[in-house]
């Protein structure tokens, strides 16, 4: 619907000068459908010819994506890491992640001749979506306490053989990416594996070196993260094998129901419509804004002595977007695009006569501009400024002058409308929408735990509960990111609280990953060490998450009913001393551990049983800490904004 809208505003504009009357406003109407029906067409003969281009394509951006996030994930890893920029750049990074796993949910399971298909390829694109998917879950799994490992190794150069290690990992996965989107087979050179036995055999060495009975845990943590490298690794082994398209390597996949679960549908009917009839929608706010910022665009048009005064309404309408921050960068990404185009296209005219050259330059120009339009918007109209010169210098010979000062000014003009409206035309600030982000992202987290949780206390779950539920929380998580991220763009005296947001936001993260660790030891280890004993750090961990939901939304009627006819607080503290049974269990491997080294017992049953009880407990216990953060941080951020 909105490439509909855009669509025919731009017509409007192009057409806004030509004054036609009697059958010459058919013939113009024919020669626009006849456009679109000539690019319908060839855009269909293409699909026939390499009907999974498009989906190789969004695909192989995808694990792009996830290469880059993973190389985000490896800076914690530096001695020098700086925390916030760290944390910063992650979140930018999921949000990249999310909006490319969700273009390709669009191409692929929207389209039933990929979804439906018996052929080989189609089989072939939809598990590698399915395993990048898992493989970004895992990459969440490897967050650690990245302050103690550095203050527990600060003297050695393992984290930093961690950090190269999964460098080295990212561009394996760039390798996969690449080969994905062109089509072909992704070599794997065999290096991986050589590296990550020298990895293992260094951290073992290291480990029977400097273990200690003081420095255990450390060193379980270390043990998990490599755990999490291995794992990585087997990943990017079939995605290598994945991209040979050989058949023994597909598999039977789930039926098309299940996958249209995992895409999200708008329904337009009136009362949606109804509903954005008011001041209260952002959608409403955007339109009176581009309604009279065209306007204005159009006065201008008139009023001042520019050619080609169309330009001003086009820029009107590509900058101006819903968003404060969008429309900043947008703006900036126009003029600054505009003019270095500008100054390029000048100089090809000035230092080329020949009309050859000149015609094959444009056709590079132009193939510039639209393949990097979506992309790379700065790029694009990099290259549209002199694509554009050259056409007019082609069409209207020695008017290059003229053409070169109207694309300058009427951008000029349209970008400081567009700004102007944006800042003072019913605008729409972050800081009234982010708390509505807040509260979806814990809820859609919280989602997540019930449905990993009930795994460890004997109750079944399926596995595509425990999909829809990771995606709404990785979705929810990249909205709040990207809504935080935008209010930052903000000017200052519209922000708020940013310190506590940036926490929350930080704790959010947190809260996934561990989740996401705890989903991952759920599939090996959760039926062997199942018991009614997580009950009650499962118990409070939710009430946690109510609570803090029911602060945010400052809602007395979602406060927490007592369970199971007592009052909350009878049951919390309850449960709060039942939790310390699995704590005295660990405790209990744990001094049975200190006490088989001390006699020099390396591998025994005791060292495996603490390694897999304790990175779960460690999952349950991080979880409920992180829960009783987010209510601190709720309580102060409602106490703030009154």
């Amino acid at each position: 619907a909105n490439s509909v809208g855009v669509a025919a505003l731009i017509i409007m504009v192009l057409t806004l000068k030509l004054q036609h009357t009697g059958w010459d406003i058919f013939y113009n109407s024919f020669y626009v459908m006849a456009g679109g029906v000539w690019y319908m067409v060839m855009s269909l003969v293409l699909y026939r010819v390499r009907p999974y281009k498009m989906a190789q394509q969004v695909l192989g951006d995808c694990i792009l994506a996830t290469s880059n996030y993973l190389r985000t994930r490896a800076s914690f890893y530096d001695n020098h890491v700086n925390y916030e920029k760290s944390y910063q750049h992650l979140f930018e990074q999921q949000i990249l992640v999310q909006e490319k796993q969700n273009l390709v949910r669009e191409i692929l399971f929207k389209t039933r001749g990929i979804v439906r298909d018996s052929t080989n390829t189609g089989r072939v694109l939809m598990m590698i979506f399915q395993d990048s998917i898992d493989l970004f879950e895992r990459t969440m799994t490897s967050y650690q306490d990245y302050e103690a490992l550095h203050h527990s190794f600060e003297s050695s150069d393992i984290l930093s053989r961690y950090q190269h290690f999964i460098l080295e990992l990212s561009k394996e996965l760039d390798d996969i990416g690449i080969a994905v989107k062109s089509g072909h087979i992704s070599e794997e050179s065999g290096q991986l594996q050589i590296h990550l036995k020298e990895l293992q055999a260094y951290f073992n060495t290291y480990r029977d070196k400097y273990r200690t009975a003081g420095n255990v845990e450390a060193f379980i943590s270390l043990r998990h993260i490599l755990n999490s490298i291995e794992d990585i690794v087997n990943r990017i082994h079939t995605l290598h094998l994945y991209t040979t398209y050989d058949r023994k390597h597909t598999k039977k996949l789930p039926s098309v129901t299940e996958y249209e679960k995992f895409i999200s549908h708008t329904v337009i009917d009136e009362k949606l419509l109804k509903d954005n009839l008011s001041l209260s929608s952002n959608t409403f706010r955007h339109a009176i804004r581009i309604s009279i910022a065209t306007l204005c665009g159009y006065l201008a048009s008139i009023l001042l002595p520019v050619g080609h005064s169309y330009w001003i309404l086009l820029t009107i309408i590509v900058i101006l977007k819903p968003a404060y921050s969008l429309t900043k960068k947008r703006n900036y990404q126009r003029l600054l695009g505009t003019i270095t185009g500008a100054i390029i296209g000048l100089a090809i005219l000035y230092f080329i006569n020949d009309h050859t050259i000149l015609f094959i330059i444009m056709i590079v120009l132009m193939i510039g501009t639209f393949s990097l339009i979506r992309t790379n918007y700065m790029a694009s109209v990099f290259m549209m400024t002199p694509y554009i010169m050259v056409l007019f210098h082609l069409l209207n010979r020695g008017d290059t002058q003229s053409i070169l000062y109207d694309r300058v000014v009427d951008t000029a003009i349209g970008s400081i409308i567009a700004f102007l409206a944006n800042f003072f035309l019913v605008p729409s600030w972050e800081k009234d929408q982010i708390k509505n982000y807040m509260v979806k992202a814990l809820n859609d987290n919280a989602n997540y735990f019930k449905k990993i949780s009930c795994a460890y206390v004997g109750k079944p779950y399926t596995v595509t509960q425990y999909k829809l539920s990771r995606k709404a929380a990785f979705v929810s998580l990249a909205n709040l990111s990207d809504a935080f991220a935008r209010m930052l763009s903000e000017p200052k005296h519209k922000q708020q609280n940013n310190k506590l947001i940036h926490q929350y936001v930080v704790l959010n993260h947190m809260l996934t990953s561990h989740i996401a660790t705890l989903s991952y030891y759920a599939t090996p280890l959760a039926e062997k060490y199942s018991s009614d004993d997580f009950l009650p750090v499962i118990k409070n961990t939710v009430a946690a998450f109510e609570k803090a939901i029911s602060i945010l939304k400052k809602s007395e009627d979602t406060v927490l009913k007592p369970l199971d006819g007592q009052a909350n607080a009878t049951v919390i503290n309850e449960d709060a001393k039942r939790n310390n049974i699995l704590n005295d269990r660990i405790n209990e491997l744990i001094r049975e551990r200190k006490a088989e080294l001390q006699n020099n017992l390396s591998e025994t049953d005791i060292r495996k049983t603490l390694s897999e009880f304790k990175a779960i407990v460690d999952q349950f216990n991080f979880i409920s800490q992180i829960a009783g953060d987010i209510n601190k941080i709720s309580t102060e951020f409602i106490a703030a904004k009154q």
